[in-house]
C-alpha cells in the first residue's frame, strides 16, 4: 500500500469536495464595489491598465511618473522636482476615489540612478512626513521614457469605508 501524501490536492476542489462549501460561502458574501479611473496618459489604453482603482476599503495606484496634464515630462533632469510631481498626480489620483495620503500604507519607489535616492526621500518625506507608509526605493534599468526619473505606486486602506 503506497504512503499517503500529506502534499495538499486540488482535486477535492471539484465536483463536491470540500472547497465546494468555500466557494458556496463566497457567494454569499457582498459583492464589493469596484471603482477605477484613467488619468488621460497615453500609456493607459495601450497597456490596458487604470491609474487607480477602488475596491471597498482597498486602494491602489499605478506607477505614475512626472508628467503634467498634457502629458510632458516634468523636472526632466531633476530628481527632486520630478518626485514631487509624481506625489501631486498620485494625490490626484487618490482624491478620484475618495482616499488621501494619510490613507496610504504603502509605497514603491523606482529610480533610475540609486544616487538619486536622497532627493526622492527628501520629497517623498515632505509628502508623507505624518503619514509614514511602509516603503520600499528599488533602481531600475529604465522607466518608459528616458527623460523619466521617478516612478511611484501607493497602496492605501480607507479607514471609514463601508
Amino acid at each position: 500500500m503506497p504512503a499517503l501524501s500529506t502534499a495538499p490536492t486540488w482535486r477535492g476542489c471539484s465536483r463536491g469536495g470540500p472547497c465546494s462549501r468555500r466557494r458556496s460561502a463566497r457567494k454569499a458574501e457582498p459583492k464589493l464595489e469596484r471603482r477605477a479611473f484613467g488619468s488621460g496618459t497615453r500609456w493607459e489604453p495601450i497597456v490596458g491598465y487604470s491609474r487607480v482603482v477602488r475596491v471597498g476599503s482597498w486602494v491602489s495606484v499605478s506607477g505614475t511618473t512626472a508628467t503634467d496634464a498634457e502629458g510632458r515630462v516634468v523636472g526632466q533632469g531633476n530628481a527632486y522636482a520630478q518626485t514631487v510631481q509624481v506625489l501631486k498626480n498620485i494625490q490626484a489620483a487618490l482624491e478620484k476615489v475618495g482616499a488621501r495620503f494619510e490613507d496610504v500604507v504603502r509605497t514603491r519607489m523606482f529610480v533610475r540612478n540609486i544616487d538619486d535616492w536622497k532627493e526622492v526621500g527628501r520629497a517623498h518625506a515632505e509628502f508623507f512626513e505624518d503619514v509614514k507608509p511602509a516603503a520600499t526605493l528599488i533602481q531600475v534599468a529604465s522607466l518608459l521614457d528616458a527623460r523619466m526619473l521617478v516612478e511611484i505606486e501607493v497602496d492605501a486602506i480607507l479607514a471609514d469605508a463601508p
